[in-house]
């Protein structure tokens, strides 16, 4: 078998290296993206409420269309909700 040579005994440190950098660059990339979620977001509480099945299936089937997440368009409809009634007061 023909293995091709290290040309330096510090090759293999050097490779090392390289997979520990590719390593926790891949780790900030994933803690990155895991910050952005709602539920490690300060600013968001999670709450459950009940929807009838066909009201829910509807809400997930527009959200999907429209490729945006069903909780921010509940949100959207109860701030509109919310502003009508504090202009009724």
């Amino acid at each position: 078998m023909n293995q091709k040579r290290k040309t330096s005994r510090f090759d293999e440190l050097i490779d090392v290296a390289r997979s520990r950098q590719n390593r926790d660059e891949l780790q900030a990339d994933s803690e990155q993206s895991s910050r952005k979620t709602k539920s490690t977001n300060p600013n968001y509480v999670r709450t459950t409420f009940y929807l009838p099945k066909a009201v829910h299936r509807q809400l997930k089937a527009v959200a999907v269309s429209q490729e945006r997440q069903m909780s921010d368009i509940v949100a959207e409809l109860l701030e509109q909700w919310l502003s009508a009634e504090a202009g009724k007061e």
